[in-house]
């Protein structure tokens, strides 16, 4: 279960960071390590930050995308430690721990950690269901990239071993069939199609009406016969369109 579960790292800046997230995850047991577009390569000094963790070093993903570090992922959660100006959900580390157990029981989930000096884009932050803010000293919230990794990572081994304990059955939620995230941004895709072709968006705001929909579908977190229902009818819109 817990091998479903990916630490997504993107465009890290330094190799101590990348050694010191491996002993951060293989300390609680996660080992499935996503490099996107580093803008450096692991290296001596990573496998020596990671402190005999450098079998999570050697096997990391590196990926030139975020899309393909998500491709199969049914839940995305994005770290975000500034407020925006479009609201999203919003989790704590205990309950994106308690989410990404419940969800890895069937499928992957993805955790991602943006950059060290600005996070992730606002672009990047709408690829998620929910966003994960650690909830620090208002006064000094000072968390370097490895600290928030290993915070989360021990929030997701404790729901795993709540779990293992209570050995519970599938909850009605975990029955529940997710698309995973390509599907979805293919659906954002044909969707921002139709809307254009219709003249719905207007032209010289053409994201901001798209924002606003990603977050209502976020918000109702889609599943998978409902996401095909939905591109059955924009592919029905398309062919009335024609005649």
């Amino acid at each position: 279960m817990l091998d479903n579960i990916r630490i997504i790292l993107v465009e890290t800046s330094h190799t101590g960071n990348m050694g010191s997230t491996a002993r951060a995850m293989k300390t609680m047991g996660l080992s499935n390590l996503y490099l996107v577009n580093p803008l450096v390569q692991p290296d001596s000094h990573s496998i020596a930050l990671s402190a005999g963790a450098s079998d999570v070093i050697g096997n990391a993903k590196i990926v030139n995308s975020l899309d393909e570090a998500l491709e199969g992922c049914k839940l995305v959660i994005g770290t975000s430690a500034r407020s925006r100006t479009l609201s999203w959900p919003m989790v704590a580390p205990r309950e994106c721990g308690e989410k990404s157990i419940e969800q890895a029981k069937t499928a992957p989930v993805a955790i991602i950690f943006g950059r060290e000096r600005i996070g992730l884009t606002n672009e990047e932050l709408q690829k998620c269901q929910y966003h994960l803010y650690i909830p620090t000293n208002p006064e000094y919230g000072s968390l370097n990239l490895a600290m928030a990794v290993q915070l989360v990572s021990y929030e997701i081994r404790m729901a795993y071993l709540a779990m293992d304990e209570n050995k519970p059955a599938l909850s009605e939620e975990s029955e529940v069939e997710y698309p995973p995230s390509e599907d979805v941004e293919r659906f954002y895709v044909h969707l921002e199609s139709v809307l254009n072709e219709s003249g719905f968006i207007r032209k010289a705001h053409p994201g901001l009406i798209m924002n606003k929909l990603r977050r209502l579908f976020t918000r109702a977190h889609i599943e998978t016969q409902e996401l095909h229902i939905l591109r059955g009818i924009l592919t029905s819109v398309e062919k009335w369109a024609k005649k």
